[in-house]
């Protein structure tokens, strides 16, 4: 069979309009890096960004380079090596339908690309630097959003300056100007709930500016303002969005440029200077230089007379007079580079980076702190590496800090079968390695005191069916946070998706682990480690019952079996429907749920649509209900216009929340606005 006998073959399948929700195993993924975060809600949207620009301007597969696929973070590495591989045996492309004759490329996939991607002739034009200024699109973005119950910070008042100084307001202004992939700068503005505003304030608590130029000449790209870093697999640096257990299997290795200018309203996970990469014929280099502040608390030492760090604040907040207090006080000088050669079947990469601050930095003296970062220096380097042989992709970095404490990553990708891959994902971190903006494949939320090993297998027994399972083995050489000795874990997980019909589409999964974590006793003063698991169950079934409508439910059940104490369940249902008729300038979402669980302990969490660029993942427990409707109008070409009413109900409860964010009341309700603007 001749290439385009089967591009005709192969035709009819595809023809199916993808959603632009995001994608169940999206979902899970977001759900998955918010667990054990309280209300977590998106401060770092670039990938939000680039997808909906990527809407616009879609990128054309017969000119993209593998950077522009794993850019998209759809793709995994075997899956962008054999696009990569057919581009250059076969040529370019006809139609987008050839796609599924991609290895690794099925039609599940080629549809959650399709909003994204292109196949027409390359158009090879010299872009001039006047046309990049002055033939770009201007973009603006107004964001309001509040909780309508004011919460107990609003209402104090006191000599203790302990009430928010600010009202419950949320802002945020962004302006960026953007042609193609080629120039992007703008402006960011904002400010928190409790935050000032005018008042007490050099106008809004936020600013950040951020300018990107790409492809002049050697120079790749060269950022000025703010921007973000990574860094192989993340033992050193990474500050990107990082995907990490879930049920996309083979999605285990961290791709993303070495280089992004940072728009986002998050006040910590991004560098503040210049930052440069270059490539000539195989080689590519990066270097950054950042000087910037973060917020931290100031700890005075009788003994020696100098002031130290006892702790880094990462959420931003300048609500309270301690908060304001720590704005800021740290400064941070932070130096780095990275040379990465590429063939064809392989790469490598040196990295390195240091940091130096004003302050010494002396963690609390708990025990879990002993190996904690401490001084006013620390340093980063690595080696990374990959290389693909046939149907492997095998990656990894070997990672040191300035004290020579040691870090690896190693793992391998495999297509063992046209129907089955498998993945594996060993890492062993040093209980002292310390990596000041770490973000590896781990279960700790810091890269460090961790040896596990991961293994996942992906099966495609039918063309409708999809079978995701892992094992995840791992344990803590040293105590960590509310584990006060050595423990081990486990984490299982095992997931049948099915697609019966064109209209219809369901996952069952099923996910057990095991931890450790201290427990008060009353006869004992020091906490007792115990054992405890977690399991659960979900359903979820998308239904398109016509091309204006479509529905979403889930249904949840979770188990939490501590040792020697009562076993607690947790339950959750929600129901969505989606409202978009073609062509149409209104489309909305709703969402009615239901939770009960006995504890935090036997928490869940739902992800939720919101407005443009914005997501929330909050958590669930106790007992009550919520809804929420979400709605979007498109005013004219330009501009649009998107409002969200959601309401959190508990009939258990008469006050929400503690401290200076308690509710006094069962209810929580909360507005958000937003309007975008192109022009």
């Amino acid at each position: 069979m001749n290439r385009y006998t089967a591009i005709l073959c192969l035709f009819f399948p595809l023809c199916i309009q993808a959603q632009e929700q995001a994608s169940p195993e999206t979902e899970q993924q977001l759900e998955n890096i918010t667990e054990g975060l309280e209300d977590a809600e998106t401060t770092d949207d670039g990938w939000w960004q680039h997808l909906e620009y990527r809407k616009k301007d879609p990128l054309n597969l017969n000119t993209a380079a593998a950077s522009d696929l794993t850019e998209l973070q759809l793709l995994s590495a075997l899956q962008v090596h054999h696009f990569m591989d057919y581009r250059n045996v076969l040529g370019r492309l006809i139609s987008i339908y050839e796609l599924q004759s991609v290895p690794g490329w099925d039609i599940p996939l080629i549809k959650k690309l399709l909003p994204y991607i292109t196949v027409t002739e390359p158009v090879f034009t010299k872009e001039k630097l006047l046309k990049r200024i002055n033939n770009g699109n201007h973009f603006l973005i107004m964001r309001y959003s509040r909780v309508m119950e004011k919460a107990k910070g609003y209402l104090v008042k006191d000599s203790s300056h302990s009430a928010y100084s600010g009202d419950p307001m949320r802002l945020m202004f962004r302006y960026k100007y953007q042609y193609k992939n080629l120039l992007q700068y703008g402006l960011t503005i904002s400010k928190d709930a409790g935050e000032p505003l005018f008042k007490k304030a050099t106008g809004f608590d936020f600013y950040s500016f951020h300018f990107l130029a790409r492809n002049i000449g050697v120079v790749k790209a060269l950022a000025l303002g703010d921007y973000t870093i990574n860094m192989g697999q993340g033992l050193i640096h990474w500050q990107g969005l990082a995907f990490g257990k879930g049920a996309a299997v083979m999605n285990i290795k961290k791709q993303a440029p070495a280089l992004r200018p940072y728009n986002a309203s998050g006040a910590f996970y991004f560098h503040r200077g210049a930052a440069v990469t270059v490539e000539k014929n195989k080689w590519q280099g990066t270097a950054f230089l950042s000087l910037r502040k973060s917020d931290a608390k100031i700890n005075p030492d009788p003994v020696n007379g100098e002031d130290f760090i006892s702790s880094i604040h990462t959420s931003g907040y300048h609500r309270t007079q301690s908060e304001r207090t720590d704005r800021q006080s740290l400064h941070q000088l932070a130096y780095g580079a990275s040379l990465v050669h590429r063939q064809r079947h392989w790469y490598a990469g040196l990295n390195m980076l240091q940091y130096h601050f004003n302050k010494r930095i002396q963690k609390e003296d708990d025990p879990y702190n002993l190996y904690a970062l401490k001084g006013k220096d620390n340093g980063n380097y690595s080696i990374d590496y990959g290389f693909t042989l046939r149907n492997m992709h095998a990656f990894g970095e070997f990672a040191a800090d300035n004290r020579f404490n040691k870090a690896a990553i190693n793992g391998i990708l495999i297509s063992v079968h046209p129907k089955a891959d498998l993945s594996l994902l060993h890492r062993s971190i040093s209980k002292s390695y310390q990596a000041f903006y770490g973000n590896a494949f781990t279960v700790n939320t810091t890269v460090s005191n961790e040896q596990g090993l991961f293994a996942g297998l992906s099966l495609r027994p039918a063309p409708a069916w999809n079978i995701n399972l892992y094992a995840d083995v791992y344990r803590f050489p040293w105590l960590k946070y509310r584990t006060d000795a050595p423990s081990y874990g486990r984490d299982y997980f095992v997931q049948l998706s099915c697609k019966p019909s064109k209209q219809t589409e369901m996952y069952t999964r099923y996910r057990s682990r095991r931890k450790a974590i201290n427990q008060k006793t009353e006869t004992n003063a020091m906490n007792e480690v115990i054992t405890f698991f977690n399991r659960s169950w979900r359903t979820q079934i998308n239904h398109q019952v016509n091309k204006t409508f479509s529905i979403r439910q889930r249904f949840e059940l979770l188990w939490y079996t501590p040792e020697q104490e009562n076993p607690e369940k947790g339950f959750l249902a929600f129901f969505d429907v989606f409202y978009k008729p073609p062509r149409s300038s209104v489309s909305l979402n709703m969402r009615l749920q239901f939770f009960e669980s006995d504890s935090y302990n036997s928490r869940l969490y739902a992800y939720e649509n919101d407005v443009l660029y914005y997501y929330a993942v909050p958590v669930f427990y106790d007992k009550g209900s919520r809804y929420y409707i979400n709605t979007r109008y498109k005013l004219n070409k330009y501009m649009s216009v998107w409002l969200k009413w959601g309401q959190l109900i508990y009939s258990n409860k008469s006050s929400i929340g503690s401290g200076l964010d308690e509710i006094n009341g069962n209810k929580k309700s909360e507005i958000r606005m937003l309007l975008s603007a192109t022009f």
